[in-house]
This record gives structure tokens, sequence and C-alpha cells, in this order.
């Protein structure tokens, strides 16, 4: 028997709790709005997918850019800090299936959960993917299309499938 998951309409009163001056564009989904922390200024694109879970929660802090059609999955947990900006297309992905035993499918095997937590002044270029368990440090930029599987160390510059580290920037200005 399958079961909906719902329209992901929301009104902002079933939201955690919802800053001040926040945007949300039309078409964006939240689904378990009651899991979903907003700080002031957080602006979230048109048809962005912010998908809560009835066990994770979600963070997002002030001044927070998210572009359009982001999908963030926060079954084990994601925060994310001040003015990041995250790119169009970008995923957040906190749980994967285990492996699973001879003659399993993938899909019916048991679900691991790893949080994301992405600290203040970080950039996420498009297409980025995140993967559960991962942190990204205060102001690392992360290129386009990556797919980041192990934390990054704040003020890094990384990119690539799997991302790798391109070169710091020493003084956490653009180098």
């Amino acid at each position: 028997m399958r079961r909906s998951h719902g329209t992901g309409e929301f009104r902002r009163g079933e939201l955690a709790s919802c800053g001040t001056g926040v945007v949300f564009e039309p078409g964006a989904m939240v689904f378990h709005p009651e899991r979903l922390h907003l700080g002031d200024d957080v602006y979230v694109g048109h048809h962005a997918i912010l998908k809560g879970y009835y066990r994770g929660t979600m963070r997002i802090g002030a001044g927070t850019w998210i572009g359009q059609g982001c999908f963030f999955h926060s079954a084990g947990d994601i925060t994310i800090g001040e003015n990041v900006g995250v790119g169009p297309g970008v995923m957040l992905l906190t749980s994967t299936h285990q492996e699973a035993g001879r003659g399993t499918p993938i899909l019916h095997a048991p679900i691991a959960f790893g949080p994301i937590v992405i600290e203040d002044d970080a950039d996420l270029g498009v297409g980025t993917i995140v993967l559960p368990g991962v942190t990204i440090g205060r102001g690392a930029q992360i290129g386009a299309g990556a797919v980041v599987s192990t934390s990054v160390e704040a003020y890094a510059v990384v990119a690539g499938v799997p991302a790798r580290l391109l070169r710091m920037r020493p003084d956490g200005r653009d180098s």
C-alpha cells in the first residue's frame, strides 16, 4: 500500500520558527513544516523542496540564499549557518539505504541517517550534492556539480566527483 507524502503546501504558521523577511518563491514546497526553523531574511527559490521528516530537524540561518530547484532531505538533520549561498539544483541528502542482504532489493534495505552541517559563509555551487554525515566548514566554496562525500575544512575550495581539495583561502576572503 503506497501513501502520499502530501502536496508540500504549507502556511508560515505551521513552521517550527520563521524569522522576519523570509521569502518563499512560488512553487517552493515544505514537508513536515513543524521540523523547519528559519532565521531572518532567508530566501527560498522557485520550486525548491525542503523535505522534512518526522524525526529530523532542518535549521537554516539568517541571510541564507537557497536557489531554485534545490532538494533538501532532513531525515538525519540539516543545519545551515548564516549567510550561506546555495546554488540552484543543490541536493542535501541525510539518509541512505544500507547494504541489502542477498535477494533483498536496496529499496527495502534498512536506512542509515547522517547529519549535514554547513557552517556560516559557505557557498555551494550549482548542482552540488552533499551526502549524509558531511560538515562543510565556514567560508568553504564547493564547485558546481561536486559530490561531497567527506567533510570539508573551513575556507577550503573543493570541486569534482568526488569533491577534492583545490586550494585553501588563507585569509578567509576570496582568493
